[in-house]
């Protein structure tokens, strides 16, 4: 079971990013290209990919809105071009990445909008410092501008959990439907023993979704209630999971193993109503759809937020934060801190009952 197994699925996604990365650096100077395949090493397919992405979005703007860049093809841009960088045009796009519109290649769809908050802007910005920084640390330019430029500052959000009574509904709901429009009770007829698997799975392991919808049927070790799932980096680990988690899966195996998938996809653990491997996008929908009856007032619930009710709860129980970081897969305690809270639900029920108003009792008594 512990043993590295060859993953068809991970070795198609990461095809399939190299590829998109490849087309996207057709279109940028050739300086780009040097830098995302000298970090290929040291990074995974989808982080070099959003790299490409937030330059291709960079060098655009340069083009279009920048006098000195709109002289010559993007993809001309040599690196004495980079170097005359300045601190004005990193605070023009700063400006630019909070509302822009982008349109498709043929140009046969409406313009679309886009907005970035303070996150994604940071985030977009770091990834022209490491672009920079790499040319500088190669001597292909005289100075780092971009690290002149402060990037924004990010301000902490509470971090969405289920409480107790919340994951009870969100599994029952997945099981019976109720609540459900007659629209999504008939396909939740048909899905409900892999929803119900799905979610239990979350919660009774932490995993994420790209974990979750990687998953192979010999991945599985019903044996030893054991996963074998692929992080980050492509690194290989085993999860275990409760009796629970068990039971449910083993009422959805029985299921699956009826279900004859497409081809390519015989292997998935989790399949699609068109009878494919399921998609991230898909599970994310479907977490959502159930989390909008179970918990209406938290309507930010995604496989992420599962993945934080799981480490709350096993930090409740066990006070262990090294386990719940061994666990979720983190490198540094640091994260895994995010994942939990000071101030629980239960402790804000507490704070109400001892408020008293007219009509309580205890208040007529002050």
């Amino acid at each position: 079971m512990a043993e590295i197994r060859n993953n068809k699925y991970r070795d198609e996604v990461d095809a399939k990013r190299i590829t998109q990365i490849r087309e996207i650096s057709r279109g940028l100077p050739q300086a780009c290209g040097d830098f995302l395949r000298a970090i290929a090493v040291t990074t995974s397919t989808l982080t070099r990919l959003a790299y490409a992405i937030d330059l291709n979005t960079f060098f655009e703007f340069l083009h279009a809105e920048r006098v000195y860049y709109a002289q010559k093809p993007i993809t001309l841009l040599d690196d004495q071009d980079l170097d005359h960088l300045t601190q004005s045009d990193l605070t023009a796009y700063t400006e630019y990445l909070t509302y822009y519109l982008k349109s498709d290649e043929n140009h046969s769809e409406p313009d679309r909008v886009l907005v970035n908050h303070d996150l994604s802007i940071k985030r977009k910005l770091c990834s022209i410092r490491s672009f920079y920084d790499y040319l500088f640390k190669n001597q292909r330019i005289g100075s780092n501008v971009t690290e002149l430029v402060p990037l924004p500052k990010i301000h902490e959000k509470p971090i969405l959990r289920l409480s107790k009574e919340e994951l009870e509904k969100l599994l029952s709901t997945a099981q019976d439907g109720a609540e459900m429009s007659k629209g999504q009770q008939r396909f939740q007829k048909i899905t409900a023993r892999r929803d119900y698997a799905m979610l239990i799975l979350f919660l009774g392991t932490g995993m994420r979704v790209s974990e979750l919808v990687g998953i192979n049927l010999r991945d599985l070790d019903m044996e030893n209630n054991a996963v074998l799932v692929t992080r980050k980096g492509g690194n290989q680990v085993v999860l275990y999971f409760p009796p629970e988690t068990a039971d449910a899966l083993g009422e959805y195996l029985a299921e699956r193993q009826e279900i004859e998938a497409l081809p390519g996809h015989e292997d998935a653990l989790f399949l699609s109503l068109q009878k494919k491997r399921i998609s991230q996008r898909a599970v994310q929908n479907l977490v959502k759809k159930y989390a909008a009856i179970a918990a209406p007032l938290k309507p930010r619930i995604s496989p992420h937020k599962l993945r934080s009710t799981y480490a709350t709860n096993l930090y409740q129980e066990t006070g262990d934060i090294y386990l719940v970081a061994d666990v979720l897969g983190h490198t540094s305690v640091d994260t895994t801190r995010k994942h939990y809270a000071d101030m629980t639900d239960a402790r804000r029920r507490m704070a109400a009952e001892h408020v008293h108003l007219p009509g309580d009792p205890e208040f007529d008594q002050n």
